[in-house]
C-alpha cells in the first residue's frame, strides 16, 4: 500500500490501525542536535487525544508517546525518531454490525473495492486515529520551525452556520486553547459549543472550517512548478479525514474582485513562493458521517438496509482537527525549510 509517506527532505511515514495494538511513525530527515522538549510533544498529542471535553468522541486513549530511536537525553541525533502510541480503549464489538455493511459517508465501500480487504473495525487505517502519528510528527516540526522563529497556529472559524466576524489579525490566538472548541472569540465559541451540543442530543453533526496562521516565514519557499507552497499546503491538509476544501486568505472570495482590489490583497505567497509575510489558509471539513440516526446504507451484498451506527464519535471533528491541521503545515513548512537550504 503506497501513501503512506509524506515529504520529501523532511519525511514522516505512519503506520498501524484504528483497532490494532498501536499506532505510529517514523520521521527521517530531523537535523541532529535539535533539543526536543518531550512533554511539549505529548502537549500536542493530548490536544488531538479522543475524550477531552463534553463535545468530542467519549473514547478514552491516553496517547502517551513511546520514543523507539532517533532521541537521546532529549536530543535529536539526525538518525530516524521511531515512536508509538498504544492503543488502549478499542471497543471492536461495536462494528460487528458493519462486517457486511458499508457506511455511509465513508470509505468503507471504496477502500474494499481497491484492496480486496478492509478492516471494519472503525475504518482501519482509514480511521482518523491515524492522525494521532501526524501529530507527532508534526510536534517535531514545530519545534524545528521555531529555532528560526516560525509559528503555526490554527482556531476554529466556524461551525455550521456560526461563524468568527472577525479577521484573523484581530484574534488573540492564544486563547484558542481556552475555549472548549477551540475557537478564540469568545461569543462565537459559546454558541458554536451550543451548536455541537445541540447535534449531539439530536444524533446529529456538524462540519465547519479551520483557519491556519504561519507566521516568520522567511522569503522564497517553494519549489515552482509543481511543488508550489500554497499547492503542497493544500495536498497535506485535504490528506486529513473528512477535509473538503482549501483555499488561501481571500480564496474564493477574490474571485468576486476586480484585479485592482486583489493586487492589494497579501496571501503570503506569490507564484506559490512565500513573500515574507503570513501566510493564512483555511480548510473545510464535512460533518462526521458516523452518526446515530438512521440511515440507509448498502450491504456488500448489494442490499439497501437501515443502519443505525453504534460506537463513540465525535459530533463535530473541527476541536479535535485543529491540532492536526497545525501538524500537517508544520511537516510542508520543515521541508521546504530543508529545501530551500539544500
Amino acid at each position: 500500500m503506497a501513501g503512506n509517506t509524506f515529504g520529501t527532505l523532511f519525511r514522516l511515514t505512519t503506520f498501524g490501525e484504528s483497532h490494532g495494538p498501536a499506532i505510529g511513525g517514523v520521521i527521517d530527515g530531523m537535523p541532529a542536535g535539535v533539543k526536543v522538549e518531550l512533554d511539549y510533544i505529548q502537549y500536542e498529542l493530548d490536544r488531538r487525544k479522543p475524550g477531552q471535553s463534553a463535545i468530542t468522541t467519549s473514547r478514552k486513549e491516553s496517547d502517551r508517546l513511546i520514543i523507539l530511536s532517533g532521541v537521546l537525553d532529549q536530543q535529536t541525533l539526525g538518525t530516524p525518531i521511531g515512536f508509538m502510541l498504544h492503543n488502549e480503549d478499542q471497543q471492536s464489538e461495536d462494528y460487528d454490525q458493519l462486517k457486511d455493511v458499508y457506511r455511509p459517508g465513508h470509505a468503507d465501500e471504496v477502500w474494499e473495492k481497491k484492496f480486496g480487504i478492509r478492516d471494519h473495525r472503525g475504518g482501519g487505517r482509514s480511521s482518523a486515529r491515524e492522525t494521532a502519528a501526524r501529530v507527532a510528527g508534526g510536534a517535531f516540526a514545530k519545534v524545528l520551525l521555531a529555532k528560526s522563529g516560525v509559528s503555526v497556529n490554527a482556531y476554529v472559524h466556524s461551525v455550521g452556520k456560526i461563524e468568527v466576524p472577525s479577521s484573523y489579525d484581530e484574534l488573540d490566538l492564544a486563547a484558542t486553547e481556552e475555549s472548549m472548541v477551540r475557537c478564540p472569540h469568545s461569543p462565537t465559541s459559546e454558541r458554536m459549543i451550543a451548536a455541537i451540543e445541540s447535534a449531539r442530543d439530536e444524533g446529529d453533526s456538524l462540519g465547519g472550517t479551520i483557519i491556519c496562521v504561519c507566521k516568520g516565514l522567511p522569503a522564497g519557499l517553494g519549489e515552482p512548478v509543481f511543488d508550489k507552497l500554497h499547492a503542497v499546503l493544500a495536498h497535506a491538509v485535504l490528506s486529513i479525514n473528512a477535509t473538503q476544501g482549501f483555499e488561501l486568505l481571500h480564496g474564493f472570495d477574490s474571485t468576486k474582485t476586480k484585479g485592482s482590489e486583489n493586487n492589494l490583497r497579501n496571501t503570503g505567497v506569490s507564484g506559490g513562493i512565500s513573500t515574507g509575510d503570513d501566510l493564512v489558509f483555511r480548510v473545510a471539513f464535512k460533518p462526521v458521517s458516523t452518526i446515530r440516526k438512521k440511515q440507509m446504507a448498502r450491504t456488500t451484498s448489494g442490499e439497501n438496509v437501515e443502519l443505525e451506527a453504534a460506537g463513540r464519535h465525535d459530533p463535530c471533528v473541527l476541536p479535535r482537527a485543529v491540532p492536526i491541521v497545525e501538524a500537517m503545515a508544520a511537516l510542508v513548512l520543515a521541508d521546504m525549510q530543508l529545501l530551500h537550504k539544500r
